[in-house]
C-alpha cells in the first residue's frame, strides 16, 4: 500500500478559505478510480509550526499513485489548492 500525505498552510486562514480548501479536497472522494481512501483533517492547535489541513489519500501501489497524480479531477484541486495556500509539503512512503 501507498501513503500519499500532503500538509497545507492556508495563505489567509480564515473560514472560507478553509471552507473553499476542504470542498475541494472533499471532492477527490469517489472520482478517481486508483484512490482507495481518503482521510482529511483540520489542525486545531494553531502552533506557529502547524499547518492547516492534512491529506491522507491510500492507493495499492506506486501505479496509482502516478495515475492519481496526474488525472484530470487531480489537476483542479492541485489550482484550487495553490490558489489557497502559502506552502505545501508531501511525503509518499510505502507500508503493508
Amino acid at each position: 500500500m501507498i501513503k500519499h500525505i500532503v500538509m497545507f498552510k492556508l495563505a489567509e486562514k480564515n473560514q472560507e478559505s478553509l471552507d473553499q480548501a476542504m470542498t475541494a479536497l472533499n471532492s477527490l472522494r469517489g472520482n478517481i478510480e486508483t484512490l482507495k481512501f481518503l482521510e482529511l483533517g483540520n489542525d486545531f492547535l494553531g502552533s506557529e509550526r502547524s499547518y492547516d489541513i492534512v491529506l491522507t489519500a491510500f492507493f495499492d501501489d506506486r501505479e496509482g499513485l502516478k495515475t492519481y497524480a496526474g488525472h484530470k479531477n487531480h489537476l483542479p484541486v492541485v489550482d484550487k489548492m495553490r490558489s489557497l495556500c502559502s506552502s505545501s509539503i508531501v511525503v509518499d512512503y510505502e507500508t503493508e
